[in-house]
């Protein structure tokens, strides 16, 4: 009987399933979204079962796809941080999961400011309501009866990852992976360990939190009855980590950035911790029993400005429309968009920054509008860049650190296919932008990292089927660049000022 992998990739909008064979052709892909629930501005949540039954109704549609193919496992990725808990006997949530877009724990970081540098020292991580840590304590500080819970030893927490494991192995499985587990404000990178100290600031119990596996663990199988056979899951990463191992995996020298709701920069580093005052350093994955890291930028409003423009601004019918938009017009027309609509993360770090669009004049038009929308991805993204530069140069590595001359810069996500948008991305950065033939690398890469520890694949099969669709090479002189993007900084320093 043939075999094949299944990817199952839980989106900050929807849940897909993906079937690989073995020569990594696609057999089935199935996807279904779910609804965002907004109680306040800044404030994202969905409903946990939203999440679960989407998930199950993919997973098993592409089972049942692929009835004549043995699957021999289930790799899982996820939008990272997002926050569910839930009651560990009953397994009904204690409150809506909450989103790591979410900017309602804004309040609580100013409060526990002084531990800023011990929590950057241990986790990586800025205090920042994106992360899981602040989610945790609101949902325990204000979900009716969820402390009591928690005392009782009744609750327990999940990024997405494990509120899903947990509901296809029955309830018999509480465990996330290091990638999910180091984007919590909770695990020490270092060490490798919940931190007792990183507990006490946030006032959470361990109990209540997941075990912590290696990303290539066997997690348990699948009950039968929730999606038709009973299939091992052996792999679960954060969806950044994911697309970073299908796009790099151990190559040195490739940036990559996701272009999806956010804008995720991601390098790996090897066995190094990066110092960056203004970038996340974070665990890549670990794999065998060795951890490796990665440097990562994470930009809060990315494809997310398209839908923006077109359901809220009406400005155009599709996002596939915006291309030519931009194309109609031979410049911004001293036009910028900054699209801080949940603040400005990296490598600003300014939950409180609202959008703006500033240098409107009667000669612009929407398309002027359009244009600096998908050029802001692209200033954005250099921003990011500009930042990894200062970090890997900074200071000496030894072998295996990652060397910043000559890197490439490999994209993927649904704004990828944008070519007004790689085409400037490249222009704005003067180097080469490789899009790989398959956008969905989220996917790819967890189906890789599953299929290896499964023995469906070795790591020399999963990348040599890895292709390069597309190479953006820069078509603006220096002189155009620097003016744009001098334009795009002064944009910036206004959103900022203006949230003051």
């Amino acid at each position: 009987m043939k075999k094949a992998v299944i990817a199952l990739d839980l989106g900050t909008t929807g849940n897909r399933a993906i079937a690989f064979d073995k020569s990594a052709a696609i057999i089935h892909s199935s996807y279904c979204e779910f609804p965002q629930i907004h109680p306040k501005p800044a404030w994202v949540e969905q409903d946990p079962y939203d999440i679960l039954n989407t998930a199950v109704h993919a997973l098993k549609e592409t089972i049942e796809k692929c009835a004549s193919y043995d699957i021999v496992s289930i790799g899982i990725t996820n939008q990272r941080e997002t926050t569910i808990l839930w009651n560990r006997k009953t397994g009904k949530p204690a409150y809506n999961a909450i989103v790591w877009q979410c900017r309602r724990t804004a309040k609580t970081c100013e409060d526990l400011s002084e531990y800023r540098r011990i929590i950057k020292e241990k986790t990586g991580l800025f205090l920042d309501p994106y992360f899981s840590a602040t989610k945790i304590k609101w949902i325990l500080d204000n979900a009716g009866g969820a402390q009591n819970q928690a005392e009782k030893g009744e609750l327990i927490f999940g990024t997405v990852d494990c509120w899903v494991l947990w509901n296809l192995t029955g309830g018999k499985v509480h465990a996330t992976d290091v990638s999910n587990a180091a984007r919590t404000l909770l695990y020490n990178i270092n060490t490798l360990e919940y931190d007792k100290e990183l507990l006490k600031i946030f006032g959470v119990t361990e109990p209540l939190l997941p075990k912590v596996c290696d990303s290539d663990y066997y997690f348990g199988d699948t009950l039968k009855n929730i999606t038709g056979k009973s299939i091992p899951i052996t792999g679960i990463l954060g969806d950044q980590q994911a697309s970073l191992f299908a796009h790099a995996g151990f190559e040195k020298g490739v940036i990559k950035n996701t272009y999806g709701t956010g804008l995720f920069v991601m390098a790996e580093t090897g066995m190094h911790v990066f110092a960056s005052d203004k970038l996340v350093a974070t665990i890549a994955w670990k794999l065998r029993g060795e951890t490796c890291y990665a440097l990562e930028g994470s930009i809060f409003t990315g494809g997310e400005i398209i839908r923006f423009i077109k359901d809220n601004l009406g400005i155009i019918n599709s996002n596939a429309e915006s291309s030519n938009a931009a194309k109609s017009v031979d410049s911004n027309g001293g036009v910028y968009f900054v699209p801080a609509l949940s603040g400005l993360g990296a490598p600003y770090w300014k939950p409180e920054a609202r959008g703006l669009i500033d240098g409107l004049t009667g000669a612009v038009n929407k398309n002027h509008i359009v244009r600096a929308g998908l050029e802001s991805l692209a200033y954005q993204t250099k921003d990011v860049i500009a930042e990894f530069e200062k970090a890997f140069k900074g200071a000496g590595y030894g072998a295996g650190a990652f060397d910043f001359s000559g890197y490439k810069l490999r994209v993927d996500g649904k704004a990828s296919e944008n070519d007004f948008l790689m085409q400037f991305q490249s222009d704005i950065l003067n180097a080469k932008v490789e899009k790989t033939f398959f956008t969905e690398m989220t996917a790819f890469g967890i189906a890789g990292l599953s299929a290896i520890a499964s023995g469906l694949w070795t790591v020399p099969d999963f990348f040599s089927v890895k292709k390069i669709e597309k190479v953006y090479s820069p078509s603006i002189d220096g002189e155009i660049r620097e003016k744009l993007y001098a334009g795009w900084r002064k944009a910036v320093a206004k959103s900022i000022l203006e949230c003051r």
